[in-house]
């Protein structure tokens, strides 16, 4: 047995030796493992309704905190209504703004060039000029894609056009409207209008239903464009091969139907596959796997209730050949822009999607284990913005549009 004196003299030594092997270990940056925090949920308001998820973790997933120190500054606070924004190959920002105009931003967030020479927009209610994206081949064809609400008889309809970006980037050259997502409708809300190219350069573009009563069942209906995501060439046509190709009176430009205002579309860099978030009414709101062929429900199969406090149709919330978002929020929190954070820079956010909240004035960080939602942060609550749409810039850095004109970066202090 060990006496005291050479017990003590082992435990120093033994200290020594740990605290000289804690120095000389990589530092290691600690993330939050949802999982196992048991952490209460970030959503704390009463839900509007009764209705219970279909599998845990649906919904009000544990509470999550980002753990390294972060930097939030406003680097630009005089843009008009900007609605979409892309990263262009130097690293500057390319954003829409509803009145019309497109702005380019140097990377600090001054004021660069601005193009003023796109066909007139339907600038009412939620409508006028939206999303905005460059082609995959940009650096070699400077090709613009973006979309629009476009006034037409019988109302207004959602058009996606294109143009060449001038040499001295201050106009659109040879723009053409290669598609419109009809029927018109008279009215100016939930024109949805996402767009993303995937690999083989085609566009998927996201079409709100148009909100009424008299035409959101049109997002079940085939013939339809409204409240689908289409799969479409650069010219406007439908990819071939679709799922609907050969199903008689359907158009075969769609390649998912069911969805309310899909505001939201984003790649998962880990999977390849394709997200998406969505109004609901009164909750409801969305956020899902997007698959071929597949029926997301709307105005069928929902988690919200109507503004009014009413059930929408028979309050289905589950029904056979739909599918169930990944995740949904009661109440609603109002999810537009989306993107997945796809950066070493910030270790503990990689592969976690991000939400730009209107209604609910904050950025969702979800975080995302094997398709499900494992945890749920807020952040930038307390600025009060209605966050319009995300991108992950050239730096490693987050960078949010507002609707009041400002943009955001987040990035490590």
């Amino acid at each position: 047995m060990f006496n005291s004196s050479f017990k003590t003299r082992f435990l120093m030594i033994a200290a020594f030796t740990t605290v000289i092997s804690a120095c000389n270990a990589k530092p290691v940056i600690r993330t939050t493992n949802p999982a196992d925090t048991g952490n209460a949920p970030v959503e704390t308001r009463k839900p509007n309704s009764d209705y219970k998820p279909a599998f845990a973790g649906q919904t009000r997933a544990p509470g999550v905190k980002t753990v390294v120190p972060l930097a939030v500054t406003v680097i630009n606070k005089d843009l008009q209504s900007p609605w979409g924004i892309c990263v262009l190959p130097d690293g500057r920002f390319l954003i829409s703004e509803k009145t019309g105009v497109l702005k380019i931003l140097k990377k600090d967030g001054s004021a660069d060039k601005t193009i003023i020479n796109l066909p007139e927009v339907l600038a009412a209610g939620q409508g006028g000029l939206l999303d905005v994206n460059i082609d995959p081949d940009f650096k070699t064809n400077r090709m613009v894609f973006w979309d629009y609400a476009e006034k037409t008889s019988g109302g207004s309809w959602l058009a996606i056009a294109k143009g060449k970006l001038s040499a001295d980037e201050t106009k659109l050259e040879n723009i053409q409207v290669i598609y419109r997502a009809k029927p018109a409708y008279n009215g100016t809300l939930q024109y949805g209008s996402r767009i993303l190219f995937d690999k083989q350069g085609n566009l998927f573009v996201s079409t709100g239903e148009r909100a009424g009563n008299d035409i959101r069942q049109k997002a079940q209906d085939l013939s339809a464009a409204i409240g689908k995501i289409l799969h479409l060439t650069k010219e406007g046509k439908a990819v071939a091969g679709g799922p609907f190709a050969n199903t008689p009176n359907a158009l075969p430009e769609i390649y998912a139907y069911g969805f309310r205002n899909p505001e939201g579309m984003a790649w998962n860099p880990e999977t390849g596959d394709l997200w998406e978030d969505e109004f609901g009414p009164r909750g409801g709101d969305e956020i899902n796997l997007i698959k071929p062929g597949k029926n997301y429900g709307w105005p069928v199969v929902t988690y919200g209730i109507e503004y009014s406090g009413q059930q929408v149709g028979d309050a289905i919330q589950q029904k056979e050949g739909t599918e169930q978002p990944v995740y949904y929020w009661d109440p609603s929190i109002s999810p537009s822009g989306i993107t997945f954070y796809n950066s070493n820079v910030i270790p503990e956010w990689k592969g976690n999607l991000f939400v730009g909240a209107l209604g609910g004035s904050h950025i969702a960080r979800l975080v995302i284990k094997n398709n499900k939602v494992v945890g749920e942060e807020r952040l930038l609550k307390e600025k009060g913005e209605r966050f319009r749409a995300l991108t992950e810039g050239k730096d490693g850095a987050l960078y949010s549009i507002t609707d009041n004109g400002k943009l955001y970066r987040i990035g490590l202090k």
